[in-house]
Parts: structure tokens; sequence; C-alpha cells
């Protein structure tokens, strides 16, 4: 039979030390299977690579449903203005399909504030002091997550639920909310990679 492998949150996200879970794992177009580490050390990398410039540091989440699953992509961004980016996104698949709004996003969101925090812990530190020598030659950095929902009600269903979520955001006291049209990380880059439909191993037992 065909199971598919979910990844679970580990902790509330409450703010407390979150374990590092087996299924952590990171990909995009030229690496797969990057722990958390890694990515801390590609993101480092990246920006010591022109430490004079203004980055953003994104994290936002998008779902898609399926017939008998719905499938969650966290992107990370490191974005430097005007001069490109590095990204990688991880995948999360829950094996019905959710059809209520406020669910999907509530977990979308709660799977951006879960990576997050794994940043919080020293990473976001080492990243500021990639640019802390540069601070007067216009190095800065920004930290967002992003959330895939507007304001409008006209032209966002998920208008009703924005201000929920920006509350949960705000709550952690380290990131900026951002919504449509300017939450990329979520709306264009995690989006992309929900399209494609899983495909899954052939595994005895249950999940």
């Amino acid at each position: 039979m065909y199971i598919v492998q979910v990844t679970m949150m580990r902790k509330n996200l409450s703010g407390s030390k979150l374990l590092l879970p087996e299924e952590l794992r990171f990909q995009n177009v030229t690496e797969s299977r990057l722990t958390i580490h890694e990515v801390y050390d590609r993101i480092l990398n990246f920006m010591a690579s022109d430490p004079r410039a203004a980055y953003h540091f994104v994290i936002g989440t998008d779902s898609q449903g399926f017939n008998g699953y719905t499938k969650f992509v966290t992107g990370i961004i490191i974005r430097r203005m005007g001069k490109g980016a590095w990204a990688c996104y991880r995948q999360v698949v829950v094996p019905r399909e959710l059809t209520s709004l406020k669910e999907k996003l509530t977990m979308e969101t709660a799977l951006s504030q879960e990576v997050a925090y794994y940043f919080v812990d020293g990473a976001i530190q080492r990243m500021e002091e990639v640019l802390l020598p540069f601070v007067y030659q216009g190095a800065s950095l920004d930290l967002f997550i992003d959330i895939d929902a507007g304001t409008e009600p006209t032209i966002n269903k998920t208008s009703l639920y924005v201000e929920e979520m920006i509350d949960r955001v705000k709550g952690m006291g380290t990131y900026l909310a951002r919504v449509k049209p300017d939450s990329y990380a979520a709306s264009a880059y995690a989006n992309r990679h929900t399209k494609k439909p899983v495909r899954f191993k052939k595994r005895q037992g249950l999940v």
C-alpha cells in the first residue's frame, strides 16, 4: 500500500526551543536533503559574499490540495536586494485533503513559524554579525514571515483571517508579517513548488 510520510510539529509554537526532527530536510533545484545547519551555512556564505548589501530574510508557506492529501511547501529565501537570492524549501504532506480555508491558512502560518523558530536561537545573530562591520556602508537585514493571504475582501477570501495570522507572527517578536501582494515567499516561491504531485514510496505499515 502507498503510505504518506507526514512531518509533524514536535512542540507547540510557544517560543520554546525546538528539537531538530529527522524529517526537517530542505531542497532546491541543485541540492536535496539539506539539514537546517547546511541551510544556515548556505545563507551565511551567500551573505558573506557581499556583506555591504541590504538583505531580506523571508519564510513563507503555501499549500495545494490533491486527491486524498494536501501538500505544504515552506520556502526560505535570503534575498540580496536588487542582486539575486538563495532559496530552498521544505515539503510536508498531510494525508487528507484540507477543505477549510482557515485550517489551511492556519497550518501554513504554523509551518512558517516552526521553521522561523529554528533561526531565532543563534542563526539570526550570526547573520547580523556578518553585516555588522558594514552597517555604515549600506548593510542591513530585515526579517519577514510571508502569509499567503490578502486584505481585500473582493479579491481574497482569506481576508477574514489575515488579522489573526498577523497577530500570530507578531507574537513571535522577531519577524514582521507580510501579506499579498508583498508575500512572495508564500504566493510565488512556495506556490510554485506545491503544484507537482507527490510521488509516494511503497511502504509497509502505518504512519
